[in-house]
């Protein structure tokens, strides 16, 4: 009996080896290949920043590269405090779903109920339509007022010549304002300025001690400088007084905390199953509040990127996958959204999930004359495309300018992005119009300049 109970031992104990080498070495080969996959990264797209990225509960990779202070030589670390740019979105219609489990507003309710000031053209206007970007408010470019601060006061007279871009819910167009609009909104109703309902009502709660509103007069440690690319040259980022993103884009974050606020959305931890399924309902152009919701993979992926001067941030959760993966970069001109994508083909097996070194073609530097004029994405969202000697540039509104590389005569491509420019012609030389490609989605912007 002793000898059977030892040898049932034995075989359990094999059991449990076999099955954790099972578990253990595919994962140890993901982390090569996701290691080897960053430092290609770091050559080709200058990556700098911050990644994690976990699955089953389980943090597979968890690292830091390049520099988060290149004047002071300080290394990024996992534990660094990025700017995170629009993922501040998330964070601002959790809060408005707080408010209505608690029985503050409704999001079908009109926002000049909640407002304490508002125009006569947002009447109709409601928070679901803020949160889902289908209000028409359009997007003003602040980028020339970025140093000073930015009021709810200076926001309306901003927008009091400023019509509709459409009927609202008649379609999607992003718009940085809706979510301006929804910070205004909860402090308005909560009594509480922006930054303080956030800490009290989610950093705390959560634990998430390095994710706050950011205040350049506030000492941060292991804060990370943010910078830009100019032609291949590092630049220090230009400045950005954080009320102009307000609560569409103010907030900074670690790797680690942004993984415990993705977490808790697999729970009821901070709000009901019914919230967070209306947060991850795909509306119109596949928004949901503050996440945009789609497949990549084929498989169900929950997505956001965000931008802000000096810095660039994505998240992707794949939750039927239980994987989650988070790219920080204090370089704005890396392609995290990209990077983001890539990784996620490489723990699913995809074949060449990899950051694909794209030919620049030798091409005539005359033909770029047809191209240089403006482009229309939105009344208020523009690609100037100017000639600088041999080099095309382009330069869309509130974004540094960057140079278009040549694929053939009349598609270009962006080093630093997984972005493409098509020009197209009339048939008779002339330029109509553009299509634009950014990270798979595609647009159309006519030409009227």
């Amino acid at each position: 009996m002793k000898k059977k109970l030892r040898h049932l031992r034995r075989s359990v104990l094999l059991c449990v080896i076999c099955a954790l080498c099972f578990i253990a070495c595919p994962a140890q080969d993901v982390v090569t290949k996701v290691d080897d996959f960053l430092k290609s990264t770091v050559e080709k797209s200058h990556f700098s920043g911050a990644i994690l990225i976990a699955r089953e509960g389980r943090v597979l990779v968890r690292e830091g590269y390049g520099m988060a202070n290149v004047e002071h030589d300080v290394p990024a670390m996992p534990e660094t405090k990025f700017r995170i740019g629009s993922l501040t979105k998330q964070f601002t219609a959790a809060a408005i779903l707080m408010l209505q489990e608690r029985g503050k507003l409704q999001t079908q309710d009109a926002i000049c109920k909640h407002l304490p000031e508002c125009l006569a053209a947002w009447q109709q206007i409601t928070i679901h339509q803020l949160l889902t970007h289908t209000s028409g408010i359009p997007n003003v470019d602040h980028t020339v007022e970025a140093r000073a601060p930015m009021s709810l006061a200076y926001t309306l007279q901003t927008f009091k010549e400023q019509p509709l871009e459409f009927t609202p819910g008649a379609r999607f167009q992003y718009s940085n304002t809706n979510y301006l609009l929804l910070g205004y909104i909860i402090e308005s109703i909560s009594g509480r300025p922006y930054d303080r309902f956030l800490d009290e009502n989610i950093f705390r709660p959560l634990k998430m001690s390095n994710t706050g509103y950011d205040n350049q007069e506030h000492i941060l440690k292991q804060r990370a400088a943010g910078y830009s690319l100019r032609s291949d040259q590092l630049v220090n980022a230009s400045y950005v007084d954080m009320s102009v993103p307000f609560a569409a884009g103010g907030l900074y974050s670690t790797v680690d905390d942004l993984y415990r606020w993705e977490q808790s959305l697999a729970t009821e931890t901070l709000l009901s199953k019914k919230s967070i399924a209306a947060m991850f309902t795909p509306y119109k152009g596949g928004y949901g509040y503050g996440w945009y919701v789609g497949e990549q993979y084929g498989r169900k992926s929950l997505s956001h990127g965000g931008w802000i001067s000096g810095f660039a941030a994505s998240v992707a959760r794949y939750p039927d996958d239980n994987l989650t993966i988070i790219v920080l970069s204090n370089l704005d001109n890396v392609p995290v959204n990209t990077i983001a994508r890539h990784l996620a083909g490489i723990i699913f097996g995809v074949k060449d999930a990899r950051l694909k070194e794209r030919k620049v073609a030798s091409v005539d530097p005359r033909i770029f004359d047809g191209y240089v004029g403006q482009y229309e994405l939105t009344p208020t969202f523009l690609i100037t495309i100017t000639k600088e000697g041999d080099r095309l540039m382009g330069q869309a509104t509130g974004f540094p300018k960057i140079e278009l590389l040549p694929a053939s005569d009349i598609e270009f491509f962006v080093k630093e992005f997984d972005a493409q420019i098509l020009f197209v012609e009339d048939g008779k030389g002339t330029v109509t119009h553009s299509t634009l490609t950014l990270n798979g989605r595609e647009a159309r912007a006519k030409k009227i300049q």
